[in-house]
């Protein structure tokens, strides 16, 4: 990886992009002192329109005949937003200083699809801009949930990667394709299917805008619990460049690097780059060698295009590759099941003469004799046109993506040969088309309105197989036919499973003033899909035979299985908003939301059917019907303050859940319906800048996440193999107890030390910062489990340097400084023999980090 980056940075070194061209609009943005300010931001207020300064301070902007007056706003990281008013066309050369105090950022989003200040719009949305992203470490979404306590994000590989808000979203553990995720995951515009998306590395992000709650009547993917709304920093006609290097312990190394400027009169360009590797930080004894490396890199192209002053089109490509030595999982602890005495897993491990390599899970160490192995490549090509009509902007995003997923795991976390192999590749593809016009309706109303379309398939060719020790794992009586040789040794199954899934939207959202302060906002959304799924399973291998006796046995542990489904659903929902502003420091809102997730259908195995089902029945799972209510109120109580509170409630019935079965042939859990569930809570968001030197921000969530109803859930792990009245008990009402992944309490607080100064002759600021992010204990298993509670944890990172505009910043970094030893999962291991693993949190990491801009 050391030759691909200095590859790509040879490649960039030798970019050029030297010519701008005057726009209708134009100046040059400076500090008090008079020293150019690059990268400030220049919006036109209420439009997509946009633009930065570059390295002397100097910006162009093209209105595109925008109607005077116009409004730009000015804005930079510790300057005081400015708002310029534009009354005649062409503009004198505007000459503007900002303000040098630490003043407290008036952050823009475009979440209802234009520029707007997030404090003005009815959405409780959380923002981290790019710079922020970088400053903090948080080079991917699981950083991310640092920032942002109402994230919640697990994953034990990047295919079993769930991302939730306010506990909501995926179902918590095993990841199941059949199922449309209710967090939608947006880059640029375009929707990523696949939850494997968020544990891949950000590439040039301008911000990230976090939106909570339903977004069914903004997003052309239907979203029953909130959006991740990224966007990257676009092509610009003035030329810039930044190169960043980081390195730290575990050999560490993280290469950053992107190029802009103009191709011609017409077209500009980016080329941006991101590449992170890290050695191990988990032992395997077996192998001699540390694991759950870092190996990724990606790689992002942009061309723009402005063919007049109304239109805007870009084309885009990306690819991003991960190939790292990890994802492994440590066992945690062992866990007393109902099974008799000799199934119980320290009596089979005796019996097989093993030991684990230790007990203490954060002694970091394993013996797995399986590789583990997640390599994934994820990319696409995009085609976005935005052009001006009337009063707004239609625009039209096109794009197709593709995600390949190559595993290997080692699913019994032992150094024993049980699971020989456990490996499921998979191939997505996926095609998208959203058109929507957002913009001024008439002099009353603005909205947005759009039309969505997605198509996508996914097959997985999978492999199990059972090595030596499976025998004594899977072994259910006394006979001693278990113990004939080879019976088990090779003995697995082959899976071809497919999902072929279509849905297409039509959606929108009005915003009526009825006054200058009060607002209605009705929204709605109607909804078409379509998902064909086949599922084929074979057995294979393990000793050959015609001994029935010994046939029976090997179906206890695999049997062919194979079904096919097909489901097609529709679906009106929408959403009504009212907001008031009570004045310029105070808007309130109150929302009902009526939101729906699509059918889902099993494409994963399924366990033995009850007497009264068939697979088929199992097959296909019930859509969730969705209630939400929700009051917000964004305040700014003082100058340099902002103090917002929401309170929400969501209901949901026939909640989508995946479920881990103690049969192997199961792979990764099922899905099935919870009859009802409630999540409810209340979010408070601050920030306060106290003086020119000193700023602190706060965020901190509760929430109450329950099953209101759920009777045939799985059983605990420590209750597999529960017998009652001599007939085996494989379900349990857990009706009235907590949803797994939610934790109570949530948080973080982080404070900034500022102060003006040089550094090897650069005006900048040096800086010294502490952040903190903490959450209560939470359950760890679909049917909560006294075994499987992960307790809560905080943790601290800090990090101080010099950062300026341009030239040299320097930035020396630590995470979990204190050297936290906490659990992010549990998870039990295949077939349910009572031990189960944890994905760990990271110990101590420090680092520094060399930027330098042009």
């Amino acid at each position: 990886m050391k030759n691909s980056i200095k590859n790509i940075f040879t490649i960039l070194s030798i970019l050029a992009f030297s010519v701008s061209f005057a726009q209708n609009i134009e100046g040059t943005i400076t500090d008090s002192q008079k020293a150019p300010l690059e990268a400030a931001n220049i919006v036109v207020k209420g439009t997509t329109i946009s633009t930065i300064t570059d390295s002397s301070g100097h910006f162009s902007l093209d209105t595109k005949s925008k109607k005077l007056p116009l409004t730009i706003l000015v804005q930079y990281v510790g300057y005081k937003t400015t708002e310029i008013e534009i009354t005649t066309l062409p503009a004198p050369l505007l000459q503007i200083a900002l303000k040098e105090e630490n003043e407290l950022i008036e952050v823009v989003v475009s979440s209802r699809r234009r520029i707007e200040k997030v404090q003005d719009i009815p959405i409780a949305v959380s923002v981290v801009t790019g710079k922020q992203a970088e400053q903090a470490g948080a080079f991917n979404v699981n950083r991310i949930k640092e920032l942002v306590p109402s994230v919640q994000l697990y994953s034990s590989n990047p295919r079993n990667t769930g991302i939730n808000i306010r506990g909501l979203g995926s179902p918590y553990g095993l990841t199941n394709d059949g199922i449309d995720p209710g967090v939608g995951f947006y880059v640029d515009g375009v929707y990523y299917a696949r939850p494997a998306a968020t544990t891949l590395d950000f590439v040039d992000v301008e911000r990230i805008e976090v939106l909570r709650g339903p977004q069914g009547s903004l997003f052309g993917k239907n979203t029953t619990s909130g959006a991740f709304n990224i966007t990257t920093r676009k092509p610009s006609f003035t030329s810039g460049a930044d190169l960043e290097v980081s390195y730290g312990n575990y050999a560490f190394l993280q290469a950053k690097a992107s190029v802009t400027g103009a191709l011609s009169k017409k077209i500009a360009g980016r080329l941006s780059f991101s590449g992170t590797q890290r050695d191990g930080l988990i032992d395997n004894t077996a192998t001699g060698r540390a694991t759950n490396t870092l190996n990724n890199q990606g790689i992002r192209g942009q061309l723009l295009y402005t063919p007049s002053e109304n239109t805007n089109i870009i084309l885009a490509a990306d690819i991003t590759t991960q190939r790292p030595d990890g994802y492994a999982q440590v066992i945690a602890g062992v866990a007393p099941t109902k099974r008799a005495a000799y199934r119980q897993f320290d009596a089979i491990i005796t019996d097989l003469n093993y030991q684990l390599p230790s007990r203490n899970a954060f002694d970091r160490k394993i013996d797995q004799d399986t590789p583990w192995r997640s390599g994934q490549d994820m990319g696409g090509i995009s085609f976005n046109v935005d052009t001006k009509i009337g009063g707004g902007t239609l625009t039209s995003t096109t794009a197709w993506r593709f995600w390949n997923w190559d595993p290997s795991n080692d699913r019994d976390f032992t150094g024993l040969q049980v699971l020989a192999k456990s490996q499921n590749p998979t191939r997505q593809t996926q095609i998208t088309q959203e058109v929507r016009y957002a913009g001024q309706l008439t002099s009353k109303i603005s909205g947005v309105a759009g039309v969505f379309f997605i198509d996508q398939t996914s097959q997985t060719n999978g492999t199990e197989e059972s090595g030596s020790a499976q025998w004594r794992f899977s072994q259910s009586t006394t006979s001693n036919l278990w113990k004939t040789p080879g019976l088990f040794e090779g003995y697995g199954i082959k899976t071809d499973a497919r999902i072929r899934a279509s849905s297409a939207a039509v959606f929108g959202q009005l915003d009526w003033a009825i006054t200058d302060r009060l607002h209605v906002l009705p929204g709605v959304r109607y909804n078409f899909d379509k998902k064909e799924a086949n599922y084929k399973r074979t057995t294979y291998g393990g000793l050959q035979t015609t001994d029935p006796a010994l046939i029976a046995l090997k179906k206890l542990v695999y049997t062919d299985q194979a079904f096919d489904s097909s489901t097609d659903d529709t679906d009106f929902s929408g959403n009504l908003t009212l907001t008031y502003k009570f004045s310029d420091k105070i808007n309130a809102y109150a929302t009902y939301a009526k939101s729906y997730k699509p059918v889902g259908v099993n494409v994963a195995g399924l366990p033995t059917p009850p007497a009264d089902k068939t697979l088929a029945d199992l097959a296909v799972i019930k859509p969730e019907d969705v209630n939400h209510y929700e009051l917000g109120i964004k305040t700014s109580p003082f100058r340099n303050s902002i103090l917002n509170l929401t309170l929400f409630n969501t209901e949901i019935k026939d909640f989508q859940t995946n479920v881990q079965a103690a049969e192997l042939g199961v792979n990764r859990g099922y899905l099935a319906n919870a009859d009802k569930v409630r999540v409810r809570g209340a979010e408070l968001d601050a920030s306060f800048v106290i003086n020119s030197h000193f700023s602190i921000n706060a965020a901190g969530t509760y929430t109450e996440g329950q099953y209101v109803k759920f009777t045939n859930a799985p059983l605990p792990l420590e209750d597999t193999g529960l017998v009652i009245d001599g007939k085996a008990v494989n379900y349990k009402d857990v009706s009235g107890s907590d949803l797994p992944g939610v934790s109570k309490w949530a948080g973080s607080l982080g404070s900034e030390y500022t102060k003006n100064a040089r550094f090897f002759g650069n005006a900048g600021k040096f800086f010294i910062a502490l952040d903190s992010y903490a959450r209560s204990e939470f359950s760890s298993s679909p049917s909560a489990s006294k075994y499987l509670i992960v307790p809560g944890y905080a943790i601290f990172n800090a990090r101080l340097g010099f950062r300026a505009t341009d030239g040299l910043s320097i930035n020396f970094w630590g995470r979990n400084i204190l050297n936290k030893d906490y659990y992010e999962q549990l998870l039990p291991a295949g077939g349910n023999a009572g031990h189960y693993a944890a994905v760990l949190g990271d110990q101590r990491t420090y680092g520094i980090t060399l930027k330098y801009s042009l």
